[in-house]
């Protein structure tokens, strides 16, 4: 019976390293360090399996394990501080048309060996709202028998969300409370109010993303629950299955020797393809099929460009050198054929970096595009200390900085053009600096340097305002191209201000030796389909 006992318990400890063993694996693979990404927008690209080649690239370690497992990130818990800031390439062999979920099993097996990754399931306490009874009688009609069960969006006048419920249990409400009020409802809700039977209800709310006239009172869903139904929404924790890391190291073993020439070649061109002019009332469309069509109907070659060679949109002519005007204005339609693929992880939205090498040759092939890189000097913004406002972070939290789940007097309810409001924990200041690009794209058109010479890692918060949201010039760079970024008497405040204000820092510009894309030449007629 002790023997039965500590076999359940060494199998419930190291279920990673246990399953591994009989999993199915890539019959090769290749694992390292990412390169530096150009563009913050695009992180994690792949997850597919294209003929017999599986790519995941810069894809933190959590990214791997939450791909791997199929689990959401917030269910992936412990594990050492860089788990979410480092980052890796997998390409991988594997016969063609292997399920996804197989695909799961194999990139399973391969962290096992090639990390010494080990982890278990475990159940813990997990934020969650409740719906709970208030303190006098609600304020709920019941249903009558037999009624359609719904909860439909009504349409308001001025700032307003509203749904109409008819019939509708407690139980059914709180499963379609967070569909209507996701803003707020970053977590599941539950019912805990003991009210049993069917009612009918209305309830109305301010989004937290809308701001209102000068002066109104905002009514976020909490206030509508509590003064409009006569219940209470809050934060509580319930149990949840979640996926504990034990064990992972940083560096992973070294490759098979001569891996790269193993490997199925990578699909860099469409197999098929037609450009041509978009319609003068063509809609900007893009679509990726599993079928292998790609569609990206009604977007400036300019545009174009910026995907394919992998820059922000809205920071490609600061990259982007010696390019003729009329790139900005002449719009182009993309219909092509590549190879099927498994469903992507991503989903059907996203531009992974194998279809931008796809358009990158369509381009260059039809536009008779000649281009290199040069590092110039580029005007660009470091990180400096002035009168640090930091906590020495404990040694406890993994390094990340991500948007805030829930705060109490969240600032977002009371001024919600401060959308944008950070959590980082034990975050060094050059972690800091390096994430501010990608916390912050539409800011910063190249990554961020440290020059605070501050040691340690720290906690703390940062609230502020997306660019597009500004209402006038700031900065020397974004006056120049007549973007907004300063900060507003309508209480917008700007990344440069925010940082400055709360964090006691400065986002200064300096130049730096930086790399642009330099177009030698382009004809203004595409070659023929």
């Amino acid at each position: 019976m002790i023997r039965i006992i500590l076999g359940i318990i060494s199998l419930a400890i190291l279920p990673g390293a246990a399953l591994a063993q009989n999993a199915p694996r890539f019959e090769i693979a290749d694992v390292h360090v990412s390169p530096p990404a150009a563009n913050p927008y695009t992180f994690v690209s792949g997850g597919e399996l294209r003929g017999e080649r599986y790519d995941l690239r810069k894809a933190t370690m959590l990214d791997l394990i939450r791909i791997a497992y199929g689990v959401e990130a917030e269910r992936v818990m412990s594990g050492p501080s860089w788990l979410e800031l480092d980052r890796f390439d997998v390409s991988a062999k594997a016969p063609a048309n292997t399920p996804l979920e197989t695909l799961k099993l194999m990139l399973q097996a391969l962290l096992a060996e090639r990390f010494n990754l080990v982890v278990r399931k475990d159940t813990r306490p997990m934020p969650a709202f409740a719906l709970t009874a208030g303190k006098g009688k609600p304020k709920l009609r019941e249903a009558a028998a037999g009624g359609q069960s719904v909860c439909r969006s009504v349409p308001q006048p001025g700032p307003y969300s509203a749904m109409a419920c008819r019939n509708m249990t407690m139980d059914a409400f709180t499963q379609t409370l967070r569909n209507f009020a996701g803003d707020y409802l970053v977590y599941p809700v539950v019912n805990s109010t003991g009210l049993e039977g069917s009612w009918d209800f209305d309830v109305r709310w301010n989004t937290r993303s809308q701001a209102l006239p000068g002066g109104a009172g905002r009514t976020t869903i909490f206030d509508a629950v509590e003064q409009q139904l006569g219940l209470s929404l809050g934060v509580t924790k319930i149990p949840e299955p979640v996926l504990v890391v034990d064990r992972v190291n940083e560096k992973p073993s070294p490759n098979p020797p001569g891996v790269a020439r193993q490997l199925p070649p990578r699909l860099t061109e469409f197999d098929v393809a037609d450009l041509k002019p978009s319609r003068p009332d063509e809609m900007s469309f893009f679509r990726q099929y599993p079928n292998g069509r790609f569609e990206m109907l009604g977007f400036p070659l300019r545009i174009l460009i910026s995907t394919a060679w992998d820059v922000d949109w809205d920071h490609i002519d600061e990259v982007l050198i010696g390019a003729p005007k009329w790139i900005a204005t002449r719009q182009y339609d993309i219909v092509a054929k590549t190879s099927p693929t498994t469903d992507s992880p991503n989903g059907t939205g996203f531009i992974d970096d194998d279809a931008r090498l796809m358009i990158r040759a369509l381009l260059i092939d039809r536009f008779q595009i000649k281009w290199h890189y040069e590092n110039r000097p580029i005007p660009a913004y470091s990180l400096v200390a002035v009168k640090p406002k930091l906590k020495k972070a404990g040694p406890a939290d993994r390094s990340n900085c991500k948007q805030a789940r829930v705060v109490a007097n969240d600032p977002r309810d009371a001024n919600p053009r401060l959308s944008q409001l950070l959590d980082c924990r034990n975050m060094t200041m050059a972690q800091f600096a390096g994430r501010l690009q990608g916390i912050a794209p539409d800011y910063f058109a190249y990554p961020v340097e440290d020059a605070t010479h501050m040691d340690g890692a720290f906690d703390f918060t940062l609230s502020f305002t997306p660019r597009w949201m500004l209402a006038s010039p700031g900065d020397p760079v974004a006056a120049a191209a007549g973007i907004p970024t300063a900060s507003v008497p309508n209480g917008a405040l700007s990344i440069y201000d925010a940082v400055s204000k709360q964090l006691g820092l400065k986002l200064e510009m300096r130049k730096r030796s930086l790399p642009v894309i330099v177009i030698d030449h382009i004809v203004d007629k595409p070659a023929d389909n």
